[in-house]
């Protein structure tokens, strides 16, 4: 059941709230000071706080309940705590509203808004202690996955990415072929590597071909090696990637683009481990994983007939889809923060609230490749220790979004008047409706001089 706990002196307050938020079937627990409320959110679970500022007789400055509200944050830091007095002192209430209190209500208070703020405290309170909950949840998965695996300083915080490190950290010691699949620049290379590292061959060679980087007369020649003459300008023999990768790794990048005559000889050193050097007819035997990985669509090519069917099913054995970045948003910002650390022209430099927004903002058509150069050359351009959305170098957000992410600083006096009164004088709501949160209402009532009732 949703609980309330009520920290007031005058017991007619806690009858008062009982009897109103009963018929909302919410509890009520009072308490009759700060020592009784505090020993209270140690035994029972609160989902919000109601407190009010002054529990000394003849005294009036506040300064009781600022200690109280301090003492429950240091203890509950999530918790929503509404302060109620008699005695309205705005300085105070924009104090403890940039420290987190959710709302400033003053005695005697309006039914109605009090138990909107309430219901909305409750609800709001309830998702961010499951959010949290799951984040934990989340975080212990990944220090897991970390501890148990070596996944070669990968940088993640997303549920999407932790599934494909999970599946592939538990195929990796299986001696089958791996095909990984996703879009230019979402980190199949470093996907590999991971599968590599946790792999029965760990220690042996991890050799790296991109098969669409090289003209298709040179392929083969790449691929399995060649004779001195075997072609205009070898002029001595050429060890190719198998042989290099004898008892490792070979990871064959963008194998959409591998020729037709390419395909037929891979298909042949996957089924039998032999092959011949080109301009040699003498076969040479290697134990190679092979790993592939592709932003081709496969299936399609194979009904336009440009890829091998029976290559495919036997590069596919285990498959692993990595998703762009544009669906793993969680995965942005610790990558972002990784890049400035990483980068010797950035030390020192930060992201500001405005750049964390619009990096969480862009699609990344680039994926992590994008979002790396963006961090690159914001570390450049920016001239402070602060980076700023302008030094992204982005592109704008729709009008919509702009109005109220960016533009909310210029909201004016009677934009304000009117959003606390379409509310009836909740702040929460307000805050809401104008895409702001109550700290920043607080600090625009105290710059524009506006008086709560």
């Amino acid at each position: 059941m949703r609980t309330v706990l009520v920290i007031d002196d005058n017991p007619a307050v806690g009858t008062a709230l009982d009897l109103l938020f009963g018929l909302r079937e919410i509890r009520v627990i009072t308490a009759q000071s700060p020592a009784e409320g505090l020993d209270t959110l140690a035994r029972e679970d609160i989902g919000l706080v109601l407190q009010d500022m002054n529990f000394t007789a003849d005294t009036t400055s506040g300064e009781e309940g600022v200690a109280l509200f301090r003492a429950i944050r240091a203890r509950h830091p999530d918790l929503p705590i509404i302060l109620l007095t008699a005695w309205t002192h705005l300085d105070i209430a924009v104090d403890l509203a940039k420290a987190g209190a959710a709302d400033y209500l003053a005695k005697p208070w309006d039914d109605q808004k009090l138990l909107a703020s309430v219901e909305n405290l409750l609800e709001l309170g309830a998702s961010t202690r499951e959010v949290s909950r799951l984040h934990g949840q989340r975080r212990r998965a990944h220090r897991e996955l970390e501890a148990r695996y070596n996944l070669r300083g990968l940088v993640f915080g997303s549920e999407p990415l932790a599934r494909v490190i999970e599946l592939a950290c538990h195929v990796a010691r299986a001696d089958v072929p791996v095909l990984i699949t996703g879009p230019n620049g979402a980190g199949k290379e470093k996907i590999a590597e991971i599968v590599q590292a946790n792999s029965a061959v760990k220690s042996g060679p991890f050799v790296t071909l991109n098969c669409g980087a090289l003209p298709t007369e040179l392929i083969e020649a790449e691929l399995f090696g060649s004779e001195a003459g075997a072609y205009t300008g070898a002029n001595k023999m050429r060890e190719g990637k198998f042989e290099a990768a004898d008892g490792g790794t070979l990871f064959l990048d963008e194998i959409g683009n591998l020729p037709p005559a390419g395909q037929m000889k891979l298909l042949r050193v996957l089924e039998t481990g032999r092959f011949e050097r080109l301009g040699s007819n003498r076969e040479r035997q290697v134990k190679v994983r092979v790993i592939s990985a592709t932003n081709a669509d496969l299936p399609a090519m194979i009904r336009d007939g440009r890829f091998r069917e029976d290559l495919y099913y036997r590069l596919n054995t285990i498959q692993i889809d990595l998703p762009p970045l544009a669906e793993r948003s969680d995965d942005v910002l610790p990558l972002a923060r990784f890049f400035l650390q990483d980068n010797p022209l950035a030390a020192g430099k930060r992201l500001s609230e405005d750049a964390e927004r619009a990096l969480l903002a862009h699609a990344w058509p680039g994926n992590v490749r994008e979002l790396r150069n963006t961090l690159q050359r914001a570390a450049l351009l920016a001239r402070g220790d602060s980076i700023g959305a302008a030094d992204l170098g982005l592109p704008s957000a729709p009008a919509n979004v702009a109005t109220v992410v960016v533009g909310a600083d210029e909201l004016d006096r009677a934009t304000i008047e009117a959003a606390l009164d379409r509310a009836g004088g909740v702040l929460a709501q307000a805050a809401s409706e104008l895409g702001l949160s109550r700290q920043a209402l607080y600090r625009r009532l105290e710059r524009l001089g506006i008086k709560r009732d």
